[in-house]
């Protein structure tokens, strides 16, 4: 009898998850622990293992089709089985009991059944799956019927109208539906369509908004001389390209790196900032478990580099390099994105001059990196000398946090950063 592998649950947020791509086709023998699958996640895109013996019968859901937890993606048994699909829970995404709604419109968007395996003109006709489906076996063609539903979407009732009168529905006078925007040839940046939402993307949004709304941001910037810092990362990339590979010279220091390690240390000299608000308590963090930025093609992903406050700069810099190509390859797994207490954010590399990151909670804070700029600055003698200045900001939990411990926290962090042989330390 066949066994069906369904859709696990990868992560504590997870609700869908998507079939990013299959290793294994119909008809290949499979074994224990093989990898089948990659699936996306609302964190990363993970490796999916199989746990019996038998032949791949069927590949239930296709590459980029959004599938509920607990619903079957595969099929393993002898060679020559049939399969029978049972019935399982349908996407979030996938839902078309009440297409009158508004939400019925993006979540059909989003919806891999969206799709009409037909080569007709009524796949580029707005209509809801359900819609499509009935004026298929009704004979009627969509391409005359006008929609109701929302931005004139064609919906069930309008083919039933249709039908009726035995040619096309039209919208009631008093509204019609809206034009479509008309866009001049060649002046188009891209095609103009509805984009379905991500996993991840969807998991970012919500934090997001949950962040903004339920913890109250205040924000602290201070400008760094940043002189010390760039002529300091200069040398000691110079000396270790001088260091056979196998010796420990294939590294080499990033801005960032520099700045990651200051930042741990700046909590270890501030451990107020290492905090998080749990509603009856505030936790303080013994230990500074630092997540930081990485932009890829869908979102950001926020690694963790756990215990910062005792590593190296180069053991940092190590691990930092290893967990951004894990993260750009959406190879990270879950724990090496959670517990952190503390986050960094950098856009100096886009030319960004200053900005304020959003506050990745349950952390009490943000740091927000901008670009080095080359400008006047006052020197101790009182001249006017040129500088390098980098402007750095602190978003912070006003909850966990008051604004004396966010000032002292990039006090700490000007000095570190100045002074950059202090990480070495």
């Amino acid at each position: 009898m066949a066994t069906f592998i369904e859709m696990p649950k990868l992560s504590d947020t997870m609700t869908v998850g998507t079939v990013a791509n299959w290793l294994k086709n119909e008809g290949d023998a499979i074994e224990s622990g093989d990898v089948i699958a990659e699936i996306e996640t609302d964190k990363a895109t993970m490796e999916l293992e199989a746990f019996d013996d038998g032949i791949l019968l069927k590949q239930i859901a296709k590459v980029g089709e959004q599938v509920a937890i607990g619903a079957p993606i595969a099929a393993i048994g002898e060679e020559g089985e049939e399969v029978e699909v049972p019935d399982a829970p349908s996407a979030p995404a996938a839902s078309e009991e009440k297409e009158e709604e508004p939400a019925e419109e993006k979540s059909s968007s989003s919806a891999p059944a969206a799709s009409s395996s037909s080569a007709d003109s009524s796949d580029r006709i707005k209509a809801s799956p359900l819609a499509k489906k009935l004026a298929k076996s009704e004979g009627v063609d969509l391409s005359s019927v006008k929609g109701t539903g929302p931005n004139g979407r064609i919906v069930k009732q309008d083919v039933l109208d249709a039908k009726e009168k035995g040619g096309s529905s039209s919208a009631p006078a008093s509204a019609p539906a809206p034009a479509a925007p008309v866009t001049l040839p060649g002046l188009a940046i891209a095609e103009t369509q509805d984009l379905p939402v991500s996993s991840m993307r969807g998991v970012i949004a919500k934090r997001l908004v949950e962040s903004k709304v339920t913890a109250p941001h205040f924000y602290l910037q201070i400008e760094v001389n940043a002189a010390n810092l760039l002529a300091t990362r200069a040398k000691i990339n110079a000396e270790l390209a001088k260091v056979p590979a196998e010796h420990g010279g294939s590294i080499k220091l990033t801005v960032n790196d520099f700045i990651l390690k200051a930042s741990a240390e700046a909590l270890r000299r501030v451990p107020t900032m290492n905090r998080a608000w749990q509603g009856t308590t505030i936790r303080q963090n013994g230990a500074v478990n630092l997540a930081f930025g990485v932009a890829i093609e869908d979102g950001l992903l926020t690694p963790v580099i756990r215990n910062a406050e005792s590593k190296t700069l180069k053991q940092i810099a190590i691990e930092a390099k290893e967990l951004i190509g894990k993260a750009r390859n959406k190879k990270l797994s879950p724990a090496e994105m959670s517990d952190s207490t503390f986050t960094v954010t950098n856009l100096g590399m886009f030319g960004i001059s200053s900005f304020y990151g959003i506050i990745n909670t349950p952390n009490a804070g943000i740091l927000s990196v901008g670009a080095t700029e080359n400008k006047p600055i006052v020197n101790e003698a009182g001249e006017i000398v040129p500088g390098q200045i980098m402007t750095i900001g602190v978003s912070c939990d006003h909850r966990a946090v008051d604004g004396a411990v966010g000032a002292e926290y990039l006090q700490h962090l000007k000095i570190l950063l100045e002074n950059p042989a202090l990480s070495l330390i």
